[in-house]
């Protein structure tokens, strides 16, 4: 099949310690979703991506189906759009249940293709403690 040549692979994150890296990435925030992106500076290397989906967001039943979605939005469209050597974590959201899947789909490549966007007054903004 000439299709089965022209799929990206994306690889996966795993471990804790994947995850947690990708937390020091920049943030994109989303409607139904929290894309969270690291530069691994590595253009060589494919590009990893790992879902979380918290407890608060629903029994295991609604928390799979969360990860199937996103999982099936990633592997048909997103895969085309992520860079070799960046780690991308998608932070379920609860709409992500009931959002159609087009929607869904919409909004992950623009925020997997969007520019990093400066928050620059969250930068410049002080703790109230002090």
């Amino acid at each position: 099949m000439a299709s089965d040549k022209d799929k990206k692979t994306v690889g996966r994150l795993k471990s804790r310690p994947q995850f947690l890296a990708v937390r020091n990435g920049e943030k994109r925030k989303g409607r139904l979703f929290l894309l969270e992106v690291l530069d691994r500076q590595d253009a060589s290397s494919p590009p990893r991506v790992g879902f979380t989906v918290t407890k608060k967001h629903g029994n295991a039943v609604e928390r799979n189906r969360m990860r199937r979605r996103l999982k099936e939005a990633v592997r048909l469209n997103a895969a085309f759009a992520m860079q070799p050597g960046h780690d991308y974590v998608i932070v379920a959201r609860r709409d992500v249940l009931t959002a159609p899947f087009a929607q869904l789909v919409a909004q992950l490549n623009n925020r997997i293709g969007s520019a990093p966007t400066s928050n620059a007054r969250s930068r410049e903004t002080v703790s109230r403690k002090e």
